[in-house]
C-alpha cells in the first residue's frame, strides 16, 4: 500500500536535502513568507521542484482536468504564459483530497505547499510527482479555452529511454538537468502536468480490470506479428509507451475493453499525470475509440503418434472458490488452444480452501474440479502428481500454499511412482551409467536450500513415454516482487529480486547436471514460470555449461514471448531441454496476456518432440 502523502512528502523532501538537490531555504519553509511563483518555477529543470516544501502565492493558471475519484482527488492547472525554457513544465497537479470545486476552463489562482509525491512510497524507489498541497483556490474567471496540448509523436519522443543517474546521489537521476531531446523519461518529465495529445496509437497492453490500457505513439518499435511492442533488453524499453486513463464519468463514456493489436483511434487529450501503476499517463479527458483488429486466441496444432507433448500453465491462483467459468475456461484452453498435451505442468494451484489461512494445504479439490472441468471439454482423463508444500512456506498470496502440479494423460504416458517424497525430502538422482533415475517421483530440489525460502520448490518427475525415459521439472522461481520500475529514480534500475532466482536457477541446473552426469543423452526438461526474461542471468544461469537451452531460441526474436506488463510484451515462462532433445516444435500459445478478457495473465507454453 503506498504511504500517506505526509510521510512520503517528508521522506523525499528529507532525501532531496541531504542530497543537496532541494535549497537549504525548503527546511525554513514554515516560517518563511509564501514565494510568488510561476508553475514554470515550481516545476524548474529537474525532477525535484527547486521550491519542494515552500509555500507558494499567486499560481495563475487554466484548469485542464479534475479528479474527482479515489484516493487522490484534484486538478491540473496550465500557465498561458509559458517560458521559453523546454525543461521547464507549465502543469501542474494540485491536490485537494477531496472533490475539486474547479471545473475545465476556469482560470484559478493557487495558494499552496509545493510537494513531491512519490508514488508507492518512498521505499518503492519511483520517482515523484511534483504537486500543490493543502491549497487556497481563487477562481477568477470561467469558460476560458484550455491551453492547447502539446502533440505527442513518434518524432517528439527520444529513441534513448533514460540517462543513468549520478553516482554521488546513490544513482539517482532526480537531480540531474533534464534534456527532453536526448530521453524520453526526460521529455515526459519536461510535460509532467501538461495539456497533452496523442493522435491513433497502436494498443500494446490490454484494457485491466483497473479501465487502463497502454499506447505506444511509435507505430513500429519492436513491434510483434500481433501487434505488442517487443522487450528484448534492459536497455531497450520501448520509448512510445504511454498509460491511458479517463477523466470522463463512465455513464456519459463507459471506458473502452482494448486487446493488444488494437488501435486507440482519433484523439486522446488531457494533463499528464505520473502515478505508481503506469508513470507516464494520460488522465484522458477526451478519449478515443478502440478500434477492434480482430486479434484471436491461438490454437496449436496436435501432437503426432510418435511424439510427447509438454505443456507448462501458470493458471494464477486457482483454487475451488473461483467461479466454474475459470475452471470452464481454462479447461477449454488445454484441450483446445493446447490440444491435450500428453503432460501439463501447472503453476499456481492453490490448496483446497483458497487464501484462508487455516493451515490446509491439500489440493486435491482444486484438481479434481480442474480435471473434471477438462474431461467434461472433451480433454484427456488426466491423472496428477504433486507434493504438498509446508504451511504458508512457499510464498504466493497467503494462505493459498500455491504448488506445481503435474498434469498426465495415461493413455499416452506412464508416471514412475517412487514413495517418499514431501515437502522436506530431496529428490537425488541414481542409476548405473547410461540409465539415471530419480529417488523419489515425483520430488522436491534441494527444498532446504535457502535460495527457496518462501519460494516454490521445483517439483521433478519421472515419466516413460514409448518406453523413453523423460525427466520433467516444474518451476516456480520468485516473482519480480520488490524490484523497482522502470521509472525508477535510481537507474540503472536495482533488480533486488534477480539475486533469489539467479540462486534457484543454479540448484535447478545442477540437478539437471547430476542427470547428465549419469547419461549424458538424458531427456531433461525444465519448464515452468520461471519469473524472468530469456537474456537474464538468471536464464543464463539455467543454461549453464549446456545443460539447457532456452527452447524460445528456436523461435523468431519477436514470438518470443507469455506475458504483457505495463505495455512490454516479454517473456516470464519457459521451456528448456537439454541437449539430447535437438528436434522439437516449440509454440508460445497466446490465448491470455494480450487479452482484456483473460483467464490468467499468462500465456501457457507447449513442446513436442520424439523421445
Amino acid at each position: 500500500m503506498p504511504v500517506p502523502r505526509t510521510a512520503a512528502v517528508s521522506a523525499l523532501v528529507a532525501t532531496a536535502l541531504a542530497a543537496g538537490l532541494v535549497g537549504a531555504a525548503s527546511s525554513q519553509a514554515a516560517t518563511a513568507a509564501p514565494v510568488q511563483a510561476k508553475i514554470h518555477d515550481i516545476q524548474g529543470t529537474t525532477r525535484i521542484s527547486p521550491l519542494a516544501g515552500q509555500q507558494v502565492a499567486g499560481v495563475t493558471g487554466v484548469v485542464t482536468g479534475v479528479r474527482a475519484y479515489g484516493s487522490s482527488k484534484g486538478f491540473w492547472f496550465q500557465d498561458t504564459k509559458p517560458d521559453q525554457n523546454p525543461a521547464t513544465s507549465e502543469g501542474i497537479f494540485v491536490f485537494t483530497g477531496s472533490n475539486p470545486t474547479v471545473a475545465v476552463g476556469d482560470a484559478v489562482e493557487v495558494s499552496a505547499t509545493v510537494t513531491e509525491y512519490v508514488p508507492g512510497g518512498v521505499a518503492s524507489g519511483n520517482q515523484s510527482l511534483t504537486q500543490l498541497s493543502k491549497p487556497t483556490v481563487t477562481v477568477l474567471s470561467s469558460g476560458n479555452a484550455v491551453p492547447a496540448p502539446v502533440v505527442i509523436t513518434a518524432r517528439t519522443v527520444p529513441d534513448r529511454y533514460t540517462p543513468n543517474g549520478d553516482p554521488a546521489a546513490g544513482n539517482s537521476v532526480n537531480g540531474l538537468p533534464l534534456q527532453p531531446k536526448k530521453y524520453a523519461t526526460d521529455y515526459y518529465e519536461s510535460l509532467e502536468g501538461m495539456n497533452v495529445r496523442i493522435g491513433s496509437s497502436r494498443v500494446v497492453g490490454a484494457t485491466d480490470p483497473h479501465s487502463e490500457l497502454w499506447v505506444t505513439v511509435k507505430p513500429q518499435e519492436n513491434r510483434t506479428p500481433r501487434g505488442g511492442s517487443l522487450y528484448s533488453s534492459y536497455h531497450d524499453q520501448n520509448t512510445g509507451r504511454l498509460q491511458v486513463q479517463s477523466l470522463i464519468p463512465t455513464a456519459k463514456q463507459p471506458f473502452p475493453s482494448a486487446n493488444v493489436g488494437d488501435t486507440l483511434t482519433g484523439t486522446t487529450e488531457g494533463p499528464l499525470d505520473f502515478n505508481q501503476f503506469g508513470g507516464y499517463t494520460i488522465a484522458a479527458r477526451t478519449l478515443g475509440t478502440v478500434k477492434d483488429n480482430g486479434l484471436k486466441r491461438e490454437i496449436t496444432r496436435k501432437q503426432r503418434t510418435g511424439e510427447l507433448a509438454v505443456a507448462t500453465y501458470n493458471v494464477e491462483n486457482l483454487d475451488p472458490g473461483d467461479p466454474q467459468s475459470k475452471f470452464d475456461a481454462l479447461a477449454q484452453g488445454v484441450v483446445t488452444n493446447l490440444a491435450s498435451p500428453d503432460i501439463v505442468a501447472l503453476e499456481e494451484i492453490q490448496d483446497n480452501n483458497g487464501a484462508k489461512d487455516d493451515g490446509t494445504v491439500d489440493a486435491s479439490a482444486t484438481v479434481k474440479k480442474f480435471t473434471d472441468a477438462i474431461l467434461a471439454a472433451g480433454g484427456p482423463a488426466y491423472q496428477w502428481r504433486s507434493i504438498a508444500p509446508e504451511n504458508d512456506k512457499d510464498g504466493g498470496e497467503p494462505g493459498g500454499n500455491i504448488r506445481q502440479v503435474f498434469l498426465y494423460n495415461p493413455a499416452r504416458v506412464s508416471f514412475t511412482d517412487r514413495p517418499g517424497g514431501d515437502y522436506r525430502t530431496a529428490v537425488g538422482v541414481t542409476g548405473t551409467k547410461g540409465h539415471p533415475a530419480l529417488t523419489l517421483s515425483p520430488g522436491r530440489i534441494d527444498p532446504a536450500n535457502p535460495a527457496w525460502t518462501d519460494s516454490r520448490k521445483p517439483l521433478a518427475g519421472e515419466f516413460v513415454f514409448k518406453g523413453k525415459t523423460v525427466f520433467v521439472i516444474a518451476n516456480h522461481f520468485a516473482s519480480k516482487g520488490g524490484d523497482e520500475s522502470l521509472l525508477s529514480q535510481h537507474q540503472p534500475v536495482p533488480r533486488s529480486s534477480e539475486t533469489k532466482r539467479l540462486q534457484q536457477a543454479q540448484a535447478v541446473n545442477a540437478f539437471v547436471k547430476q542427470l547428465l552426469a549419469v547419461d549424458k543423452h538424458a531427456k531433461v526438461l525444465a519448464v515452468g514460470d520461471i519469473n524472468d526474461f530469456d537474456f537474464s542471468g538468471t536464464t543464463k544461469a539455467l543454461e549453464d555449461g549446456g545443460a539447457l537451452r532456452s527452447a524460445y531460441r528456436s523461435l523468431p526474436k519477436k514470438e518470443r514471448y507469455s506475458y504483457v506488463y505495463q505495455g512490454n510484451t516479454q517473456v516470464l515462462d519457459q521451456v528448456l531441454t537439454s541437449p539430447a532433445i535437438r528436434d522439437f516444435d516449440y509454440d508460445s500459445v497466446h490465448v491470455n496476456a494480450e487479452f482484456a478478457n483473460q483467464t490468467s495473465d499468462h500465456d501457457p507454453q507447449v513442446i513436442r518432440f520424439r523421445p
